[in-house]
């Protein structure tokens, strides 16, 4: 996706904020009790606010009454009656404002735990394809940053804006009882606050995609250099990669500045606005007093509904901006949740059992562009227990190849077939699930050892779990930690070298048991004296199994059944080791590269 430094790219348009908006209302709805509930609440909170005003209307007109008969006439029992009724209306509505401020809270936490819930098992289901394309630091962002801020704006500015339109109506009623003259003085605020309003929404909403946008490619940057940290010290590059960031977040922070910059002129101009309105009150209610037609008592309420009334309309205009960012949020996180997943299952696609092992791929075409090809007609055969093994240079299609036998994309041409049918016709579980793997990127996560060698085998017992690690070379180690196979890996594995992490991963792979193995350069992370203890782990590991290897030390496929050596996406040459030397064609060159 574009970043922040992308100059010159075009303006983005506002959305679809309706659907938007009616997605999100999904969400409220399965707590729509609740949502009933605290709208009521907050129904009785406003009532309780509107009767203030009116209590001390009645108090200033028994005060008005009295003292116009006499100083020593004012009822003030009447008075600090009518006193007691406004604070205990106050008091009711802060009451029924606080619960139902609490009660939307949670309801907004627990959307967005089912929002995050969704989106996650939407990742869940995305093709390896969507990964390669998107920083990890966007998704990062849509699943906490987005979904915060839709989950705050559901929780305080949803029933907040329905407030203020109960306020709005009910102050607006109350004035047209007191007096439908002084109406008239401010009704030529309500079309001004309309027009500018919506004018700010089309102009505001686009800054708020843009921002969200800005604020994941910066968040992508970050993950990218916090990962490559020890590298980026290395090349000491500390400096570049600071005025990069410094750039990206200097843009990001433009972004920030127009949507909110924007958005904070809303306020103030509603507020003159409506003060341009109460002038007009006073202005009309002192000519009504003199004229006799309205008294004190009701100036005095008219204009504290008339606050009420243009109070509300200024806080819904600095809310629209929070809405119209979680509208931008919520379109980033739906957006996600909208991507193609997986390629799905055919129907009535079959569970691949007690898998042979028999893999044949004939005539394969795939290019991750399609004008852009990686094989154009690549053809293999692997029959069970043998093993193949797939060289060549860098960027020839090697890893390509694994990426279509697990079935992480679709060939675009030709068939891939296992055990004599097409692999398509098999689940997508059962399929992968007939594979071990070891890669050249181990992946280990915060767990103890015995965690990360069971994962994906549900019922491994310690015994087992040993076993492997001791067929993998790496027990003696873990035994000198201090707690053992109980000894916690931190995140992504810092606490152990990448050999020990390559180690527990083929321990892994010799834990599951499977028809079919892939080792990508999966000694690559060890060393010379450890990679021969491990070679001998890998021969046990691959006995009984059809295994692919795909290596660029050539010594480590010299014993396999058949080598293909691919280039320019296509198998150059094919057979064992003592073959190919006699070829003397693009497997001697390599060999003899190495090997001088």
């Amino acid at each position: 996706m574009p970043g922040p430094g992308d100059r010159g790219r075009k303006k983005e348009k506002p959305r679809d904020a309706k659907g938007t908006l009616r997605r999100i209302i999904r969400y409220l709805y399965v707590y729509k009790w609740l949502v009933v509930i605290f709208l009521l609440l907050s129904f009785a909170a406003n009532v309780g606010s509107l009767l203030g005003p009116r209590f001390a209307g009645a108090a200033i007109g028994v005060a008005e009454a009295g003292y116009r008969l006499g100083p020593g006439n004012v009822d003030m029992a009447a008075v600090k009656h009518y006193a007691l009724l406004m604070l205990a209306a106050y008091a009711l509505s802060s009451l029924l404002s606080f619960l139902v401020t609490v009660g939307m809270t949670r309801v907004g936490r627990r959307i967005a735990e089912n929002m995050r819930r969704d989106v996650f098992d939407k990742l869940m289901r995305m093709p390896v394809g969507y990964f390669d394309r998107h920083q990890a630091g966007d998704i990062i962002s849509r699943v906490s940053y987005d979904i915060d801020v839709v989950s705050t704006c559901l929780s305080a500015d949803v029933v907040q804006i329905l407030t203020c339109l109960v306020t709005v109506a009910g102050s607006f009623a109350m004035m047209c009882v007191i007096s439908p003259p002084l109406v008239l003085c401010m009704l030529f605020t309500i079309p001004v606050s309309i027009l500018f309003t919506r004018s700010m929404a089309k102009k505001t909403r686009p800054r708020y995609a843009r921002r969200s946008a800005a604020y994941g490619a910066m968040n992508g940057f970050t993950e990218e250099m916090f990962t490559g940290q020890r590298t980026i010290q290395a090349y000491a590059h500390e400096r570049a990669v600071s005025e990069d960031f410094r750039r990206i977040n200097q843009e990001a922070a433009e972004a920030y500045r127009e949507a909110d910059g924007l958005g904070m002129t809303m306020g103030p101009t509603m507020g003159m606005i409506s003060n341009f309105g109460l002038a007009a009150i006073g202005l009309g209610g002192s000519l009504l007093y003199m004229a006799g037609t309205v008294g004190l008592a009701q100036i005095s309420s008219f204009v504290l509904y008339s606050r009420k009334f243009s109070g509300p309309i200024n806080e819904i205009s600095n809310i629209s901006n929070e809405i119209f960012s979680a509208l931008a949020a919520a379109e980033r996180v739906f957006n996600l949740l909208d991507e193609q997943e997986e390629v799905k299952d055919t129907p009535g696609a079959l569970r691949l059992m007690n898998c042979q092992g028999n893999v044949a791929a004939n005539h394969v075409a795939f290019g991750y562009e399609p004008d852009r090809p990686v094989l154009k007609d690549l053809s293999l055969s692997a029959l069970p227990g043998q093993t193949i093994a797939i060289v060549g240079p860098t960027g020839a299609g090697k890893t390509t190849i694994i990426n279509l036998l697990m079935r992480f994309y679709d060939v675009n041409a030709g068939e891939i077939r296992v055990d004599s049918r097409d692999y398509r016709t098999y689940t997508m579980e059962s399929l992968r699930r007939s594979y071990a793997m070891v890669l050249q990127d181990t992946w280990v996560f915060r767990g103890t050892i015995f965690d990360n060698i069971a994962y994906g085998h549900e019922n491994a017992d310690m015994a087992s779990v040993v076993a492997a690690a001791k067929a993998a070379r790496i027990h003696d180690y873990i035994m000198r930690l201090p707690q053992g196979y109980q000894t916690v890996i931190t995140e992504d594995g810092g606490n152990i070298s990448k050999g020990q992490k390559q180690l527990l991963t083929i321990a892994r792979a010799m834990l599951y048991d499977t028809g079919m193995l892939i080792l990508d350069e999966a000694t690559s992370n060890v060393d010379t004296g450890t990679e021969r203890q491990v070679q001998h782990a890998i021969r046990s590991l691959m006995t009984g199994r059809t295994s692919f290897v795909i290596a660029h030390r050539l010594s480590t496929v010299r014993n396999a059944d058949r080598i293909l050596v691919i280039l320019n996406g296509d198998v150059v040459e094919q057979g064992t080791h003592e073959d190919l030397m006699a070829m003397r064609g693009v497997y001697y060159r390599l060999y003899a590269s190495q090997y001088s």
